[in-house]
């Protein structure tokens, strides 16, 4: 069973960590591993813009530094009511990488809610991946 309140509430509380003097716009995200482990992130901007990294890249950076490659859901908290923030492609590709695709990505609003929950595949059907025989 996926601790959904426990990665909803880590993620609320990474994104008030985000150090956004550029956007003002605070991503959070909790990644829970195979172990039950909640490792969270949060955006990190930069002058140079592309060098900012976010939050779901930080929270993955952090476990795979750490040893741990197996992943079973993500909370992705940022945005509006309306319209909560959902993986950029660079975050969809660095996900694929180290998740399958049916891994449940729930995206959730800054204040409360539940968002809505879909797969990695729904957010990138289509990832790189190398060939089978590679």
């Amino acid at each position: 069973m996926i601790p959904w309140n426990s990665l909803m509430t880590a993620a609320r509380e990474a994104a008030q960590r985000a150090y956004i003097p550029y956007s003002h716009f605070p991503v959070g995200a909790a990644l829970l591993d195979a172990d039950g482990q909640i490792w969270t992130g949060c955006n990190i901007e930069n002058a140079s813009y592309g060098l900012t990294n976010c939050a779901e890249r930080t929270a993955m950076f952090k476990a795979v530094s750490e040893g741990k490659r197996t992943f079973r859901a993500l909370v992705i908290c940022g945005g509006t009511d309306v319209a909560p923030a959902v993986p950029c492609g660079a975050c969809r590709q660095v996900l694929a990488e180290f998740c399958p695709p049916d891994l449940p990505v729930r995206v959730i609003p800054l204040r409360e809610g539940d968002g809505v929950t879909r797969t990695l595949a729904d957010y990138l059907p289509y990832s790189f991946a190398l060939s089978a025989g590679t």
